[in-house]
Protein backbone atom coordinates (compact mmCIF):
# COMPACT_ATOMS: atom_id res chain seq x y z
CA UNK A 1 0.00 0.00 0.00
CA UNK A 2 1.14 3.49 -0.64
CA UNK A 3 2.53 5.77 2.00
CA UNK A 4 -0.89 8.45 0.87
CA UNK A 5 -3.67 5.97 1.63
CA UNK A 6 -1.14 5.01 4.95
CA UNK A 7 -1.25 8.15 6.07
CA UNK A 8 -5.07 9.10 5.28
CA UNK A 9 -6.44 5.71 6.62
CA UNK A 10 -4.07 5.73 9.64
CA UNK A 11 -5.54 9.05 10.27
CA UNK A 12 -9.36 8.00 10.12
CA UNK A 13 -8.48 4.90 12.07
CA UNK A 14 -6.43 7.28 15.21
CA UNK A 15 -9.19 10.09 14.83
CA UNK A 16 -12.39 6.88 15.06
CA UNK A 17 -10.75 5.36 18.01
CA UNK A 18 -10.45 8.66 19.79
CA UNK A 19 -13.72 9.68 19.05
CA UNK A 20 -14.92 6.35 20.51
CA UNK A 21 -12.41 6.41 23.66
CA UNK A 22 -12.15 9.96 24.33
CA UNK A 23 -9.51 8.95 27.44
CA UNK A 24 -6.83 8.58 24.76
CA UNK A 25 -4.78 11.36 25.46
CA UNK A 26 -2.60 13.42 22.21
CA UNK A 27 0.45 11.32 23.37
CA UNK A 28 -1.54 8.29 22.94
CA UNK A 29 -3.31 9.33 19.42
CA UNK A 30 0.25 10.80 18.17
CA UNK A 31 1.86 7.76 18.68
CA UNK A 32 -0.98 5.61 17.44
CA UNK A 33 -1.01 7.68 14.31
CA UNK A 34 2.84 7.52 13.51
CA UNK A 35 3.12 4.02 14.12
CA UNK A 36 0.49 3.25 11.73
CA UNK A 37 2.66 5.09 9.30
CA UNK A 38 6.07 4.94 9.93
CA UNK A 39 7.01 1.31 10.51
CA UNK A 40 7.44 1.82 6.83
CA UNK A 41 10.85 3.15 7.86
CA UNK A 42 11.71 -0.43 7.55
CA UNK A 43 11.22 -0.16 3.02
CA UNK A 44 13.60 2.76 3.19
CA UNK A 45 16.42 0.77 5.12
CA UNK A 46 15.96 -2.17 2.96
CA UNK A 47 16.77 0.41 0.23
CA UNK A 48 20.00 1.64 1.66
CA UNK A 49 21.38 -1.27 2.63
CA UNK A 50 20.44 -2.74 -1.11
CA UNK A 51 21.50 0.10 -2.89
CA UNK A 52 24.19 1.65 -0.90
CA UNK A 53 22.16 5.49 -1.57
CA UNK A 54 20.36 7.28 1.57
CA UNK A 55 18.49 9.14 -0.45
CA UNK A 56 14.14 9.41 0.02
CA UNK A 57 13.62 10.35 -3.22
CA UNK A 58 15.00 7.83 -4.90
CA UNK A 59 14.04 5.19 -2.78
CA UNK A 60 10.21 5.95 -3.32
CA UNK A 61 10.76 6.13 -6.95
CA UNK A 62 12.92 2.90 -6.88
CA UNK A 63 9.85 0.98 -4.95
CA UNK A 64 7.22 2.94 -7.17
CA UNK A 65 9.29 1.29 -10.42
CA UNK A 66 9.70 -2.54 -9.03
CA UNK A 67 5.62 -2.24 -8.11
CA UNK A 68 4.79 -1.39 -10.98
CA UNK A 69 7.04 -3.66 -12.91
CA UNK A 70 6.20 -6.76 -9.96
CA UNK A 71 2.64 -5.41 -11.21
CA UNK A 72 3.03 -5.98 -14.81
CA UNK A 73 3.56 -9.67 -14.63
CA UNK A 74 0.86 -12.18 -14.49
CA UNK A 75 -0.98 -12.88 -11.01
CA UNK A 76 0.88 -16.48 -11.04
CA UNK A 77 4.13 -15.23 -12.13
CA UNK A 78 4.22 -13.05 -9.03
CA UNK A 79 4.32 -15.74 -6.40
CA UNK A 80 8.03 -16.35 -7.83
CA UNK A 81 9.05 -12.75 -6.49
CA UNK A 82 9.31 -10.52 -3.69
CA UNK A 83 9.90 -6.39 -3.35
CA UNK A 84 12.01 -6.84 -0.15
CA UNK A 85 12.64 -7.69 3.03
CA UNK A 86 11.14 -5.52 5.78
CA UNK A 87 12.11 -6.55 9.81
CA UNK A 88 9.23 -4.16 11.44
CA UNK A 89 6.66 -6.08 9.14
CA UNK A 90 5.63 -9.23 11.20
CA UNK A 91 3.86 -10.89 14.32
CA UNK A 92 7.41 -10.64 16.13
CA UNK A 93 7.23 -7.13 16.57
CA UNK A 94 3.76 -7.07 18.01
CA UNK A 95 5.05 -9.67 20.51
CA UNK A 96 7.73 -6.74 21.12
CA UNK A 97 5.47 -4.64 21.60
CA UNK A 98 3.52 -6.28 24.42
CA UNK A 99 6.18 -7.00 26.12
CA UNK A 100 7.13 -3.57 26.30
CA UNK A 101 3.61 -2.33 27.21
CA UNK A 102 3.77 -5.07 30.24
CA UNK A 103 6.98 -4.18 31.74
CA UNK A 104 7.92 -0.89 30.45
CA UNK A 105 4.65 1.72 29.44
CA UNK A 106 1.19 1.39 28.70
CA UNK A 107 2.11 4.12 25.25
CA UNK A 108 3.69 0.87 23.78
CA UNK A 109 0.08 -0.53 23.67
CA UNK A 110 -0.47 2.57 21.34
CA UNK A 111 2.10 1.51 18.87
CA UNK A 112 0.95 -1.64 19.04
CA UNK A 113 -2.64 -0.90 17.23
CA UNK A 114 -1.19 1.36 14.85
CA UNK A 115 0.86 -0.85 13.88
CA UNK A 116 -1.40 -3.89 13.69
CA UNK A 117 -3.83 -1.38 11.65
CA UNK A 118 -0.43 -0.78 9.59
CA UNK A 119 0.04 -4.77 8.92
CA UNK A 120 -3.85 -5.55 8.53
CA UNK A 121 -4.38 -3.08 5.54
CA UNK A 122 -1.11 -4.16 3.68
CA UNK A 123 -2.19 -8.05 3.77
CA UNK A 124 -5.52 -6.85 2.74
CA UNK A 125 -3.82 -4.88 -0.18
CA UNK A 126 -1.44 -8.02 -0.81
CA UNK A 127 -4.49 -10.44 -0.92
CA UNK A 128 -5.55 -7.68 -4.50
CA UNK A 129 -1.75 -8.41 -6.09
CA UNK A 130 -0.62 -11.97 -5.17
CA UNK A 131 -1.61 -15.59 -3.99
CA UNK A 132 0.49 -15.50 -0.98
CA UNK A 133 0.95 -13.54 1.97
CA UNK A 134 4.09 -11.75 2.74
CA UNK A 135 4.80 -9.14 5.94
CA UNK A 136 3.01 -12.10 8.45
CA UNK A 137 6.38 -13.28 10.13
CA UNK A 138 9.40 -11.96 9.76
CA UNK A 139 11.17 -14.95 10.16
CA UNK A 140 8.89 -16.99 7.88
CA UNK A 141 9.57 -14.08 5.16
CA UNK A 142 13.16 -14.65 5.57
CA UNK A 143 13.20 -18.12 4.63
CA UNK A 144 10.38 -18.31 2.00
CA UNK A 145 12.27 -15.02 0.12
CA UNK A 146 15.25 -17.20 0.35
CA UNK A 147 13.51 -19.74 -2.81
CA UNK A 148 12.47 -16.54 -4.96
CA UNK A 149 13.80 -14.36 -7.06
CA UNK A 150 14.04 -10.32 -6.28
CA UNK A 151 11.81 -8.23 -8.98
CA UNK A 152 14.69 -7.83 -11.93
Amino acid sequence: MYPKQHIILGAIFSLSLWVIYPQINLIGLSLLFFSSVLIDVDHYIYYVYKKKDWSLRKAYKWFMDNEKKFLSFPRKLRNNYYGGFFFLHGIETLFFLIILTTFISKYFFFIFIGISFHLLLDIVDETKSQDRIDKSSVIYDYFKFKKLKFIP
